[in-house]
């Protein structure tokens, strides 16, 4: 009875866990690759290098992918060290402009600020709650773009739940601050390549990513 006892409730605690381990970790298998090994399909990648898997960044440089994408589900990890400064760019209008894309911060920072902490939409939205692991450990990020609909599950939990249709107003967030931004962010646009920031801000710290998986929503 006792074995037939702790076996039911071994069972009960795994369907449980089921639902959050995938929601931390979806099952990619099937999914493309963000980056080739050689990094043959980015837009010149300069001193970004790819080892066993992990991307590394050498300089300040953002890495861009050749191609562009609209609605779709992205899933990484990255490692920061102390005071490391980078970000995840979604769906750019223009490269060359890196106020023209979504950033999803990648920082050892959680100072609770839009800029500048981790998990944030910079300058627009801050995370609903802190899931940063300490600097040096692998954080898990699952990003997702549907038409003015963006959200993020950080470490397991979603921290972003946005629709930049509520953000009206060139230079404002719909609860009255300022941001940088022209156009609105309702006006960005809606397809175009993702970037990986390089080294940024002072420090210039190291930063590391992989297991970039994308699944196209198109």
């Amino acid at each position: 009875m006792k074995s037939t006892f702790r076996f039911l409730a071994a069972s009960a605690l795994a369907l449980i866990a089921a639902p959050l381990f995938a929601a931390e970790h979806p099952d990619t298998k099937g999914w493309k690759d963000l980056f080739s090994a050689d990094l043959s399909n980015a837009v010149e990648a300069g001193k970004w290098t790819m080892k066993d898997g992990v991307l590394v960044a050498g300089d300040h440089e953002t890495l861009w992918t050749k191609d562009s994408y609209g609605d779709f589900v992205l899933d990484l990890e990255f490692k920061v060290a102390k005071d490391a400064n980078s970000g995840v760019f979604l769906r750019s209008g223009d490269i060359k402009n890196i106020l023209a894309a979504l950033e999803i911060q990648v920082h050892e920072n959680t100072d609770g600020s839009r800029i500048g902490m981790v998990g944030a939409i910079y300058d627009a939205l801050k995370p609903s709650k802190e899931m940063a692991k300490p600097a040096g450990e692998w954080n898990h990020f699952t990003i997702t773009c549907k038409g003015p609909k963006i959200s993020l599950i950080f470490n397991g939990e979603k921290v972003i739940d946005a629709n930049l249709d509520d953000w009206k107003e060139v230079g404002k967030n719909p609860d009255g601050t300022p941001n940088k931004f022209s156009p609105a962010l309702k006006d960005f646009a809606r397809k175009g390549p993702i970037g990986f920031q390089g080294l940024h801000g002072k420090a210039q710290a190291p930063v590391e990513y992989r297991n970039l998986k994308i699944k196209s929503l198109e």
